[in-house]
């Protein structure tokens, strides 16, 4: 009797824990569901000019928008240019590949340069059509600019700036002339506001260090803004994971906003598709724990997915994913991403995915 009553309790107890153990399994998808799962996609009217084909995981050709849905991206990053008529990154163009990316089921994530061409801690030029306004008219004209972009767009995000760490529209809006570089913020904000309200509004700052100054002057200049974007490449930005994940929650607590890593990329390989010089290929530049493989990519990624579910963050944009060497192996003005894009040298879809899902 108490032999057959204790294997009862046994398989009871069993029982139990069994059922204990698959409870999270079935409840982990809906405890990290990300605002935010983007890439950045600007490149693609371009790419696609050429013909080039893109291949799912499995090898099957199909249409690009048609892979990274499949693959879990539900947010399409696209850069606007202050260039006038059909250029690259210009209004027309962005504005096909916004009905493009709509028509797929995707959110859009407008990230303003301001200036007509790359605009980044190391550049922010005003545009040649600006060029000679004083601040006043600069600020009419950022505030116009804006107003009829997100009039036209009226997406679900977006960035008024492009890692303004050193300030906007230099020289009159660099970081040294603070009145009027939040001047110019505020201006950009404003006609974001009143053409579409519902538009999150991100402030992109590019790295770790210096960020708690930089959103400190946000806060002391009561900027309206909605989220902290932070840019993150190891190269530049170190290469501790852990001071990434410490300094987003450090942000998050300090100026009550949630954090969006606007950028983030990593390499499946050191070598090349084109003769492009890349930037990143020596093994000094690689992260420790995460080679430069595509299993190695494939876990830097889920790791960033990780910070940001830990940290209850908005989500992660992927830079890059998309360009590959669409120019040809002998190009020199291809790509200099084409080893951290999320596409193969035979343009097939690599593992990295998995983060999105």
């Amino acid at each position: 009797m108490i032999i057959r009553l204790h294997i009862f309790v046994t398989i009871i107890f069993s029982i139990v824990l069994y059922s204990c153990k698959e409870d999270p399994v079935n409840i982990k998808p809906e405890l990290f569901n990300l605002d935010i799962k983007g890439m950045d996609i600007s490149f693609l009217p371009e790419i696609e000019a050429t013909n080039t084909i893109f291949y799912d995981s499995a090898g099957v050709s199909k249409d690009f928008l048609d892979i990274i849905k499949e693959n879990g991206v539900n947010t399409a990053r696209i850069r606007l240019w202050n260039i006038e008529g059909s250029a690259h990154s210009g209004l027309e163009e962005v504005l096909q590949l916004v009905a493009k990316c709509r028509s797929h089921g995707f959110k859009i994530f407008l990230d303003f340069h301001y200036s007509d061409t790359w605009a980044d801690p190391g550049a922010q030029a005003i545009p040649k059509n600006w060029i000679g306004l004083n601040v006043e008219q600069l600020e009419d004209s950022v505030y116009t600019f804006t107003k009829n972009i997100m009039s036209k767009i009226k997406p679900e995000y977006v960035q008024i700036g492009n890692e303004i760490n050193g300030g906007m529209l230099w020289d009159l809006g660099k970081y040294t002339n603070e009145g009027n570089f939040v001047k110019l913020l505020k201006a950009g904000v404003r006609g974001s506001r009143e053409a579409s309200p519902e538009s999150k509004i991100i402030i992109h700052f590019a790295g770790l260090e210096g960020s708690d100054y930089f959103f400190n002057i946000m806060k002391n200049a009561s900027l309206d803004y909605d989220v902290i974007g932070l840019s993150y490449y190891p190269v530049w930005h170190g290469k501790s994971l852990a001071l990434l994940e410490t300094t987003i929650e450090r942000l998050q607590k300090d100026y009550n906003k949630k954090v969006l890593i606007a950028e983030v990329s990593y390499p499946f390989t050191l070598q090349y598709a084109d003769y492009t010089n890349n930037v990143l290929g020596l093994e000094s530049q690689l992260v420790n724990g995460y080679a430069a493989t595509k299993v190695g990519q494939q876990n830097f990624v889920k790791e960033i997915r990780s910070i940001v579910e830990r940290t209850k963050s908005i989500g992660f944009c992927y830079w890059g994913g998309e360009w590959i060497a669409f120019k040809g192996d002998k190009a020199t003005d291809g790509s200099s991403y084409e080893n951290q894009a999320l596409f193969d040298f035979q343009h097939k879809a690599l593992p990295a995915f998995s983060a999105f899902h």
